[in-house]
C-alpha cells in the first residue's frame, strides 16, 4: 500500500530489492525476431538511429569514426527506462539521481580528461569568451569554470526532475478518483490519458535532450 506520494520512487519497496532490474527490462522487449529478422519494428528503429546519427554527426564532425554510437546508445537506454516507468508497478530508475548521475558524471569526467590532456590551450581559450574586456576576464573564468563543473549535475537533475514531476501529477490525480462522481471521473480519466500522452512525449524529448547536450559537451573539447 502506498504510504506517501514518493513511495513509488523508493528503491527499497520491493522486499527482494529487485527494483533496479527494471533498468535492463528494455532488453526483454526486443525479441530476437525483431533484430535478427527484418521487420517493421526493425526498419523503424534503424530509421530513428540513422536520424540520430546524422544529428550527432553534424555536431561531432568526422574526427572520430563511430563516435555517435555512444550517444545513440545513451539515448536508447534512457528512452527505454523512461517508457517503462509509465507502466504500472514498474520502478522508474531514470527518476533517481543515482541512475542519471551515473550516466552524466562518467561522460563529463572523460570529456574533461580528454580535453585537458590533448587540447589544453583550446580548453583554456573556452574559459574566456571572445571579445571579453580584460577587466572582466577573471570573473568570466570563474563563471565559465562554475558552469562547466555543474554540467553533469544539471544533466542529471533535469532528467530526474522531469520524470518525477509527471509521475507525481498522475499519482495526485489518480488518488482523487475514488472520491469523485461519475461525470468528474470520466473527465479525470480523459485528463489522465492526455497526461499519459504528454509523458510519452516527455520521455522521448528528455532522452534526446540528454543525448544532444552530452554531444555538445563532447564537441567542445575537440
Amino acid at each position: 500500500m502506498m504510504t506517501n506520494l514518493f513511495s513509488s520512487f523508493d528503491p527499497s519497496t520491493n522486499m527482494f530489492s529487485l527494483n533496479w532490474v527494471s533498468t535492463f527490462l528494455g532488453l526483454l522487449f526486443i525479441p530476437s525476431m525483431y533484430w535478427l529478422i527484418p521487420s517493421r519494428f526493425n526498419f523503424m528503429w534503424i530509421k530513428i538511429i540513422m536520424i540520430l546519427h546524422n544529428e550527432f554527426k553534424v555536431l561531432l564532425g568526422n574526427k572520430i569514426k563511430g563516435s555517435t554510437l555512444i550517444f545513440i546508445s545513451l539515448f536508447s537506454i534512457i528512452v527505454f527506462n523512461n517508457f517503462l516507468g509509465l507502466f504500472p508497478y514498474i520502478f522508474t530508475s531514470s527518476s533517481h539521481l543515482v541512475m542519471t548521475l551515473s550516466l552524466s558524471l562518467p561522460l563529463w569526467i572523460s570529456f574533461m580528461i580528454f580535453g585537458w590532456l590533448n587540447n589544453t590551450i583550446h580548453m583554456f581559450a573556452h574559459l574566456v569568451p571572445q571579445g571579453t574586456p580584460p577587466v572582466l576576464m577573471p570573473f568570466m573564468v570563474l563563471i565559465e569554470s562554475i558552469s562547466n563543473i555543474i554540467r553533469p549535475g544539471t544533466l542529471a537533475v533535469r532528467l530526474a526532475a522531469n520524470m518525477i514531476a509527471g509521475h507525481l501529477l498522475l499519482t495526485l490525480l489518480g488518488n482523487t478518483g475514488p472520491s469523485m462522481n461519475l461525470v468528474l471521473l470520466n473527465i479525470l480519466i480523459f485528463t489522465q490519458l492526455l497526461l499519459l500522452i504528454l509523458e510519452s512525449a516527455v520521455a522521448i524529448i528528455q532522452s534526446y535532450v540528454f543525448a544532444i547536450l552530452s554531444t555538445l559537451y563532447s564537441s567542445e573539447v575537440n
